[in-house]
């Protein structure tokens, strides 16, 4: 039951990375949006994330649970080494949501307000997947010193580092980019489509300028990342399978195909993020020293883990269906809200 669990945990973060990722690329890309435009792309952002905005973080909210219960040890040492870019991150979720509710149903809707709402929303979508980058980057960066004695060590340098750093910027880059691919399935016209074609482009090669960032820093704190990727064939076969995709996700846009390019995004990050995990698994935390914390062995009692096994698989026998009807729902509707 417990390689049940990791695989809903595995899921759970993919999930979350694919829909909230592209939820915070969406306000990304309006970040640097012209004047002129803004309010275009928010009305082919509304229709885009209206249906699931709301779902997107229940994918969090499952990986948190099956933290707190199956793996009590790796998450009460997240929490405490990395409780400084979490709250960051969580004070995001939380501004970011309540900005995008606040600009569309306002029902003065003055300029100040909505000034201050859209300043909120587009921040919050940049600072929110940085900080989630950074938490990532910090648990495989081998920097949490689980024997530190003083407030720097332990709660700041645990994170705040070059390769951290590069991987939240790297994230940023990626939820714009997965962002642009999605929103050009939703433009109604042709200008919107070249524009979120341009933008997609450009986040494209950000990405890759990231990418490099993220090897060049890992090198810095002697992150052989290079080995860890490219030394088994699984990350390797996934590297490969990222690049293809790619290849073949511009040849579609490049054919004017709307939807299809949305399934090559989602498995080139997909892919991406799996050739990162597996060199590492099971190991969920790096700290210095060799202190790692694994999946495999720092988890809770077995009677737990089988009832959370079981909870999850009954679970989503729920949820899955209702997640699906939610969308159906909202589509056969026209979409989210309008500002």
């Amino acid at each position: 039951m417990l390689t049940v669990v990791i695989i809903f945990l595995f899921f759970a973060i993919l999930l979350y990375f694919l829909l909230g990722g592209a939820d915070f690329g969406a306000g990304i890309i309006e970040l640097f949006t012209s004047d002129d435009n803004k309010h275009r792309t928010r009305s082919t952002m509304y229709q885009a994330i209206g249906p699931i905005w709301e779902a997107n973080h229940m994918w969090l909210i499952i990986a948190v649970v099956i933290m707190f219960v199956g793996f009590p040890d790796i998450y009460s040492k997240m929490c405490t080494y990395l409780h400084i870019p979490l709250l960051i991150m969580l004070l995001g979720i939380i501004a970011r949501g309540t900005a995008f509710a606040f600009r569309n149903y306002d029902a003065i809707k003055g300029e100040r307000t909505q000034y201050l709402y859209n300043n909120i929303f587009v921040y919050s979508s940049f600072l929110t997947p940085l900080f989630l980058g950074i938490i990532a980057g910090s648990a495989i960066s081998r920097q949490i010193d689980f024997a530190a004695t003083d407030f720097l060590s332990a709660y700041v340098y645990s994170w705040f580092n070059w390769f951290s750093i590069a991987v939240g910027l790297f994230t940023v880059a990626l939820c714009g980019f997965l962002a642009a691919i999605y929103l050009i399935g939703e433009a109604t016209d042709d200008y919107d489509v070249k524009r979120f074609i341009k933008k997609a482009k450009i986040l494209n090669g950000i990405a890759f300028f990231c990418g490099g960032l993220v090897f060049l820093a890992a090198e810095t704190l002697n992150i052989h990342m290079a080995h860890w990727i490219f030394g088994n064939p699984v990350s390797l076969t996934a590297v490969i399978a990222a690049s293809v995709s790619l290849v073949l996700l511009w040849v579609s846009v490049s054919k004017g195909r709307k939807q299809i390019p949305r399934i090559f995004a989602a498995f080139q990050v997909s892919m991406i993020l799996l050739s990162v995990g597996f060199t590492h698994y099971p190991n969920f935390i790096m700290g210095k020293n060799g202190q790692n914390l694994s999946l495999l062995t720092d988890h809770a009692t077995s009677k737990t883990i089988d009832d959370l096994g079981i909870a999850l698989l009954v679970g989503s026998l729920f949820i899955l269906p209702a997640l699906f009807y939610l969308f159906y729902s909202f589509r056969a509707k026209g979409g989210g809200g309008h500002e």
